[in-house]
């Protein structure tokens, strides 16, 4: 069966996010042009304008999409049984390393590469990755509330208040790995994290 016009405009837009997504995590936002962006997936300028109203409308469908995939990837990470603790050690763990991607989370997030750069010059896609995080430091926060309620977790403030620490704290260790290309600033905020989440009295 012959794809519909419908499935090859859904197809060509995904081949535009997917490529874009690719040259903006290496180049940044501002580093790469429209015209790079079509060379680089061979689609015309007409087809990318019946998409996106402009650049600054593509960048913002690309950090929804990448937020909606991201949610999707932490739901499957956290379907087990484990404990709290061990679901949120894990998920920072794919920060540093998981095995089906060949790589670290953080080397992939469009977060740590854009919030800086973009924050000043969109309006629209600050909101969208300010929506994207505080919905992320929610989750940390409830998986911290159920580890202190099995036993898992012991903390010393508010859970909220403690997933906003380790979230900052992360979003600073990928900021400097990227800067060091090292690692090490990834692993000493697991150490960290491990020990904010077990502050026995």
């Amino acid at each position: 069966m012959k794809p519909s016009q419908a499935q090859k405009s859904e197809d060509k837009r995904n081949l535009i996010l997917e490529s874009g997504f690719n040259l903006v995590l290496r180049k940044g936002f501002v580093g790469v042009g429209l015209q790079e962006i079509l060379k680089n997936c061979n689609v015309p300028k007409g087809s990318f304008y019946h998409h996106f109203e402009s650049k600054e409308a593509f960048g913002c469908v690309l950090l929804e999409h990448y937020i909606s995939d991201y949610e999707q990837r932490l739901e499957k990470l956290w379907s087990n049984d484990h404990s709290a603790q061990d679901k949120i050690l894990s998920y920072f763990d794919a920060w540093i390393y998981d095995e089906q991607i060949q790589c670290g989370w953080a080397e992939t997030c469009l977060i740590v590469k854009l919030a800086a750069e973009v924050s000043d010059l969109s309006e629209d896609m600050r909101l969208i990755m300010d929506t994207g995080t505080k919905w992320l430091v929610t989750k940390i926060a409830h998986l911290i509330e159920q580890g202190v309620q099995e036993g898992s977790v012991y903390i010393q403030a508010q859970a909220p208040d403690v997933a906003q620490v380790i979230y900052q704290m992360w979003l600073g260790a990928a900021l400097l790995s990227k800067l060091q290309k090292d690692k090490t600033p990834l692993k000493q905020a697991m150490q960290a994290t491990k020990f904010m989440l077990n502050r026995k009295s």
